[in-house]
């Protein structure tokens, strides 16, 4: 039977300071009227059953999320410490399995915005069907529509059949020019959408993924605490999909953020005719391409373009948008007392 593992953690650092440990951006209203989480779960409807639906995340979101999802109890997979997605994955995996020892998985992320839902879920079936059918794990690539360089890249191979190709090669996050390379060779935005057999998943970690592989017996035998103590936290992506040679890319024809920054939100939110996004209260005087995002006092902006301004948790945010992608070394420096701000 099929399943969907929703991967749910995250360290709330990107949507500072709206976002925190506790209110991580999963959990927030960033591309519609309901936080992402909800809508990604809304997004499975007649491709996978709720009781099917297994989401990993950590300790303290653990009943934030089941409480918005209305996912059964024993469906949160909560992970003891953070490792990153292929000791995740691999984890749920073997749990769909030891439901339902004949387990399809199609494993995506919490925090995404999707433009057509219809799409969507056609291009999971496509991916499901095909990973049963050629007996290969199957990763998503969305047709590039810039040349982003925050995203990984699919190269694809030969043809399979019925629209799947092998993976050629993987590359990460490339310099613009080389992204407009690889857009024009028909290459692929790795989505971070896949579908595998539980059983093809199994055996490629423990054929390619040495940092996992020697661990998975304690996972078998129900002891989650001492594997994540143990295992080597490693990505899905470099631990097992770039090692294998049995990984198959199908094409998706849908429009897929994965809300990365603050300036992301001018791609997955309406914006006033002067290009403006504004959230809250606010008023707008001879001001365009800003993003205003304020929970309570209300933002006046004259005469300036592309900004970013937020007003949340006790403090208030002021940045050109082309420094929202530095979002890391700005929280790097600011003094604790200030960064670390309640939910």
């Amino acid at each position: 039977m099929r399943w969907a593992v929703i991967l749910a953690g995250g360290s709330g650092t990107r949507f500072w300071p709206l976002s925190t440990p506790e209110n991580p951006k999963q959990l927030l209203t960033l591309a519609g009227a309901t936080s992402t989480a909800e809508e990604t779960i809304d997004r499975l409807t007649g491709l996978v059953p709720r009781e099917r639906i297994l989401v990993v995340t950590g300790a303290q979101l653990a009943g934030p999320l089941e409480q918005r999802l209305k996912l059964p109890a024993s469906n949160l997979l909560v992970e003891p410490r953070a490792a990153s997605t292929a000791p995740a994955l691999i984890w749920a995996t073997i749990e769909a399995q030891r439901r339902d020892s004949d387990a399809e998985v199609l494993s995506l992320h919490a925090d995404w915005a999707i433009g057509d839902a219809v799409a969507f879920r056609r291009t999971a079936e496509t991916a499901l069907s095909t990973a049963r059918q050629y007996d290969r794990l199957v990763t998503v690539g969305v047709v590039p529509s810039r040349p982003e360089t925050g995203y990984g890249y699919i190269v694809p191979g030969p043809a399979l059949g019925d629209g799947a190709r092998m993976v050629a090669r993987f590359s990460e996050k490339p310099d613009a020019a080389t992204a407009l390379d690889l857009m024009a060779a028909g290459a692929l935005w790795n989505s971070g959408l896949f579908a595998w057999t539980a059983a093809r998943l199994l055996n490629e970690a423990e054929q390619h993924t040495p940092e996992v592989a020697p661990k998975l017996p304690l996972l078998r035998s129900g002891n989650v605490q001492q594997f994540f103590q143990e295992v080597t936290p490693i990505s899905i992506d470099v631990g097992l999909l770039e090692r294998s040679g049995s990984v198959a890319v199908v094409s998706g024809a849908f429009a897929w953020d994965d809300i990365g920054t603050w300036q992301a939100l001018t791609r997955v939110r309406p914006k006033d005719p002067n290009g403006n996004i504004v959230v809250g209260p606010a008023f707008m005087h001879k001001a365009e391409d800003c993003i205003v995002w304020s929970e309570r006092d209300t933002v006046v902006l004259s005469g300036v373009q592309d900004l970013i301004v937020v007003q949340a948790n006790g403090r208030i945010l002021v940045m050109p948008a082309e420094h929202a992608a530095h979002m890391k070394q700005l929280l790097d420096a600011l003094p604790a007392e200030i960064r670390d701000v309640g939910s």
